[in-house]
């Protein structure tokens, strides 16, 4: 019997991927479905991002000062479209399913 091969993925993104978790304030289960990880693969990656002191996680910004209030209400704005569309994707897709006479 054959098992899947395993994936492997660089450091880089593993921390972007926890960092997504973190900064979105979405849940590891939403965060890994995107990605098409694992649940328990994404915990141990932001636990380990979370145990590491703020010096090492931290990046070097580009801007020296901080966003505008006015960028930061938009990009609020879009990952609440965003989200909202998903869930519309989501449905769409079950419909069709539904319509075409099979089950998903």
């Amino acid at each position: 019997m054959e098992g899947r091969q395993r994936r492997s993925f660089t450091e880089e993104y593993k921390r972007q991927a926890a960092e997504l978790v973190v900064s979105s304030g979405r849940s590891i289960t939403s965060v890994g479905k995107e990605l098409g990880l694992r649940d328990s693969v994404l915990r141990r990656w932001v636990e380990k991002l979370r145990q590491e002191p703020a010096s090492a996680t931290r990046r070097p910004t580009t801007q020296a000062t901080p966003m505008p209030a006015d960028q930061a209400a938009e990009i609020a704005r879009l990952r609440e479209e965003n989200e909202r569309l998903r869930m519309e994707r989501d449905i769409l897709k079950k419909s069709i399913a539904i319509f075409a006479g099979t089950r998903t």
